[in-house]
Formats: C-alpha cells, structure tokens, sequence
C-alpha cells in the first residue's frame, strides 16, 4: 500500500516513516500542500496522511480541494487541534478519520487498516483471492493454506494486486506504488518480483495483458 504522508514535522514525519515501513507501506513523504496536491493529481496513492498544521496551504484547504475533486481516495486527518468544532469540520470537509496529536503509533496503525478495508469494502483485514489469504496484520500469506514466505517488496506488490482484483496496472503505475520516489529502481524490477510471485505461488496469479500492464484476475 502507498501512503501519502503530508506532514511538516520533520521528526514526526521520520518517525511515522520508520514505524510504517515494517508494516510494508510505501510511505512518500511532503511537508506543503501545494506540493501535495501536485502529487496526488499525478501519482498513484492508497490513502493520505494530513496534517492541517502546513505551510502556504493549510491541511483543511487541502482537504477540501482533494473532495472537490471527486477523490475518493481515505484520509486520516493529523492534528493538533483538538477542539470539538475543528474535528467536525475536519469530518465535514471530507477526512475519513482523525488522530489528535500526540497520539500512540499503534493507534495510527490501527486507523490507517480500517480506513483501507473500508475503502476495499472489507469487513475484516483479510485479504482472499484465488485460494490465496493475505493478512494485513501480521503479514501472513497462504496459499491453499499452506504458509507462503515473501519478501517485502514481493509482500507488497501481492497486497497491492489483492486489493485490487480485476484492475489492470502498467509497469510504471506498480513501481511507484511498491518504491515510491526515494529509491533507484532497475527497469525490471517489477518483471522479476511477478516471476518470483508465480513461482512461489502458481503461475496464474498474476496474468500479463500485453502492451498495457498486468492484472490478477477476481477468479
């Protein structure tokens, strides 16, 4: 999954970076909205993480633009502003959640998995599909119940396909979304975690639709 984290805090951004990185999010860091509208206009992301406290446009601003837009896309709303009417116009602006600072990480956690399975349209964290079961939460796979060992970026790009059954992703679209911006990618890095999935999987898992990008398939 790929969060977008908008937060001028430099420590509070590296700190959330570094406790979501375990959990295998790609998490891409902004400290301005301007910057963070750009962004969203142009990459593929999961969910938001906004903060309102933010230079040249406040979060609230940002908020707004992003559902005037038509975004469905969840957000979790970071604040220090804890009074009862800003976290109502926070909600009525559009946030999906909200998190008064300071708040325990665990709990952040916890509210950014409910807002993508809620996004999903998934009562509970797990992922299934095709005789496949991801849980989100403690980042077990298994196919036909037998426990399947992955790599992170592996890990990732299989949650990324079982959240999304049925869509078509391009190359370009998928390697953002498993790398974000920070890392020097080789041209074929997605071709080869595809091979290592059908290989530890079967080879279905994954189908190729030639010229535009690869999908897995609801069935």
């Amino acid at each position: 999954m790929r969060i977008l984290l908008v937060e001028d805090d430099p420590s509070l951004a590296l700190g959330i970076r570094m406790a979501l990185k375990p959990e295998h999010y790609t998490v891409d860091h902004l400290a301005d909205g301007n910057n963070a509208l750009h962004a969203l206009k142009n990459e593929p992301f999961d969910a938001v993480i906004l903060d309102l406290g933010l230079p040249t446009i406040d979060g609230m601003e940002v908020l707004r633009a992003i559902r005037q837009h038509g975004s469905q896309l969840p957000i979790l709303v970071l604040t220090a502003r804890d009074a009862m009417d800003n976290r109502i116009e926070g909600l009525d602006a559009g946030a999906d959640d909200y998190l008064t600072k300071p708040f325990e990480i665990a709990e952040l956690k916890a509210r950014l998995r409910a807002l993508l399975r809620r996004s999903q349209g998934q009562a509970s964290g797990l992922l299934t599909c095709r005789e496949i079961s991801l849980d989100p939460q403690t980042l077990q796979v298994s196919y036909q119940h037998q426990v399947i060992t992955l790599s992170r970026r592996e890990l990732t790009l299989l949650q990324e396909f079982m959240s999304h059954p049925g869509r078509v992703f391009t190359r370009d679209t998928l390697t953002r979304l498993v790398y974000g911006w920070e890392e020097d990618v080789e041209s074929n890095a997605i071709e080869v975690h595809i091979h290592h999935l059908r290989r530890k999987l079967f080879p279905e898992v994954i189908r190729t639709v030639r010229g535009i990008g690869y999908v897995m398939d609801k069935s």
